[in-house]
């Protein structure tokens, strides 16, 4: 016999090679249907896995976090044995899950599009009605070619792994290669939905065969499927590439692709921000610097950029040699420390810099603000002791949370590690940062968890996942301790003692990038801006040619108080220039008729209300800049 220790803390024995689904159907029948997978000595693994030894042994529930990518990545292959009953021929690509569902790519020999996808949803709910048991077993790589020798990929994949053996996972007339885990049955998979066709090149590399990539989302309920189906009908709604041109935010030429263009009302979005961000950093201790869009190479080598970053560069050959612009501002902000000499009394010496940088990328992922070529960092580098670093940090995560409440959005910690090639220093170091910033996190109070290997090529960092008003994930922020750039670069400081001593760096972010940030409140708020942020607080309408003068006096107030407005004087009815004022998202309208003129006051309708509110020209100048001071 052997003992099994559950979540609970509670000890069962069972005999030596006792199945997981058999135990879980001992303990409750209720809870094996309820199972997706198990959780053994911390390790996901398939319901039926045998329990050779003491263990602790953890069941994963469908509707638990972590049974989310298990349903999808099973379901994948629900798609892909759909595919093979429909198209005999196809061979088969890779299928993993994603974020929010899974794709799998196959190379097909008829096309299949969108109106194709009710017929493969109706194969694999036949599949699923089946209720196929799926097993796992283990081939030897050269058995496993030989089974999939009529598959091209397959074969690729099988030579690609490192062991002899790999593992096989099948269900049915299907099997793949796979690693798992995976559901114990076909039947657990009732709650999908397919959502889209597209092309991919083979293994990302567009040397490569394009093949047909299918992609959807697989839940534990009707009710989550729904709701996320709800959800992404409201993104599309919310996109911030169709509210940026509705809106007049932003336009990107044919002539510069990734390089977004600021039309008026969205450069106004964007200084208001800019404006926040300075004025906070002012207030949080922070010197506002600015530095050269284009460096020499031996910069770029020096700080190591060339030799990690360069294929990302954008260079230009000039009389002196090589140039490349900036991918990063953090050289340019070393060359200012070295400016002048530094005494330990000095430190923490925090330099802003909003730094406009470009950095290559592929034309196929450019994505509206979201991906682009040039963008603006809201960056700082904060040069300091070692011994600073636990304070300095907290005090970084606390300007965090304050602006991230400004704008409604919560937030996850991942503490990136170093990764296993491709990062500069001696490990020592690196285990020493990356303890710096742990240690930074609890004395908080601020929870992390850890993203092995994704550290930047200098140092650890933590990044900062923001959920939106929609439940997606997005990485902004970052705070990356670097004990690295700083040394390189024979930055010093004097020591108390008088001796020269390197200090170490912080490099941080909030925003991450000003564009970014802004597609993302800009679907967060569906272009339905806060009054502090609206690049137009007030629309002005004057029931007929005679307020008009009214309307003029009320510019000259505005302008006075810094109020952003706009009037609408065209020869249109009244109700249409009301409801296209509610259309742009203005948070105020104001009609100006007689009764305003008679009693020195304005009558507003807020954005998406019906209710119209009368107040004394004091009382709502008074109202907006009570919006601009508390950012609401």
């Amino acid at each position: 016999m052997i003992r099994v220790q559950l979540k609970d803390g509670s000890m069962k024995e069972i005999e030596e090679g006792k199945l997981i689904i058999e135990l879980a159907k001992e303990l409750s029948p209720s809870l094996a249907k309820k199972c997706c997978v198990a959780k053994l000595d911390e390790v996901l693994v398939d319901l039926k896995t045998p329990i050779l030894k003491d263990s602790k042994l953890e069941f994963v529930l469908l509707e638990d976090k972590e049974a989310f990518e298990v349903l999808n990545h099973s379901c994948a292959h629900l798609l892909a044995q759909a595919m093979k009953r429909l198209y005999p021929e196809t061979c088969f690509g890779v299928g993993p899950a994603i974020e929010e569902g899974f794709y799998y790519d196959f190379a097909v020999s008829s096309p299949v599009a969108l109106e194709d996808l009710p017929k493969i949803e109706a194969e694999m709910k036949k599949i699923v009605k089946e209720n196929i048991s799926v097993q796992h077993y283990i081939l030897s790589k050269q058995d496993a070619k030989e089974k999939f020798k009529a598959d091209k990929f397959k074969c690729e994949l099988i030579d690609a792994v490192d062991d002899d053996k790999v593992g096989i996972y099948e269900q049915g007339d299907y099997a793949d290669v796979c690693r798992g885990p995976h559901v114990i049955s076909t039947g657990m998979l009732k709650n999908f939905k397919l959502l889209n066709v597209s092309g991919a090149y083979w293994r990302g590399d567009s040397k490569n065969e394009m093949l047909t990539r299918i992609y959807g989302t697989c839940f534990a309920t009707s009710e989550q499927l729904e709701q996320h189906l709800h959800n992404l009908e409201e993104r599309k709604k919310r996109d911030h590439r169709k509210l940026g041109k509705e809106l007049g935010l932003f336009m990107i030429s044919e002539y510069g692709p990734g390089l977004p263009f600021w039309l008026p009302k969205g450069y106004q979005l964007r200084r208001t921000l800019e404006d926040f961000w300075l004025d906070l950093h002012k207030r949080r201790g922070y010197l506002s610097i600015n530095t050269p869009i284009m460096l020499n190479r031996e910069l770029w080598e020096t700080s190591g950029h060339w030799d990690h970053y360069k294929e990302d560069m954008f260079t230009i050959e000039v009389e002196d040699g090589t140039y490349a612009i900036k991918p990063m501002n953090c050289p340019g902000a070393i060359l200012v420390y070295k400016n002048d000499l530094h005494s330990y009394k000095e430190l923490p010496l925090r330099y802003s810099e909003l730094g406009n940088v470009h950095r290559y990328e592929a034309s196929g992922a450019l994505n509206g603000l979201f991906r682009v070529r040039g963008f603006t960092q809201d960056d700082a580098h904060i040069l300091l002791r070692e011994d600073q670093v636990g304070e300095e940090v907290g005090r970084i995560l606390s300007l965090y949370d304050y602006v991230y409440s400004i704008f409604g959005l919560d937030y996850s910690i991942e503490l990136s590690t170093r990764p296993e090639d491709n990062y500069i220093g001696a490990i020592e170091v690196w285990d020493e940062a990356e303890a710096a910033l742990k240690k930074a996190c609890l004395a908080t109070g601020h929870e992390f968890k850890i993203n092995p290997g994704d550290g930047a090529f200098y140092g650890p960092k933590l990044d900062f996942k923001l959920r939106d008003s929609m439940n997606r994930i997005w990485q902004c922020g970052t705070v990356q301790l670097d004990m690295q750039l700083p040394g390189r670069f024979n930055c010093t400081y004097i020591a108390e003692d008088g001796s020269k001593k390197t200090p170490v760096m912080i490099h941080r972010a909030c925003f991450g990038s000003l564009e970014r940030f802004i597609g993302i409140i800009t679907e967060n708020y569906a272009g339905a801006f806060p009054t502090w942020l609206a690049p137009v607080q007030v629309k002005l309408i004057p029931v007929s040619e005679k307020h008009k003068v009214y309307c003029q006096r009320l510019n000259e107030i505005f302008e006075e108080h810094q109020i952003r407005f706009e009037n609408d004087f065209r020869d249109e009815k009244l109700g249409y220039k009301i409801r296209e004022a509610q259309t742009q998202k203005i948070p105020y309208t104001l009609v100006i008729g007689d009764k305003e003129i008679e009693t020195a006051a304005v009558t507003y309708r807020p954005y998406g209300k019906q209710e119209q509110i009368t107040l004394s020209i004091d009382e709502f100048v008074n109202k907006i800049e009570e919006h601009n001071k508390n950012k609401n």
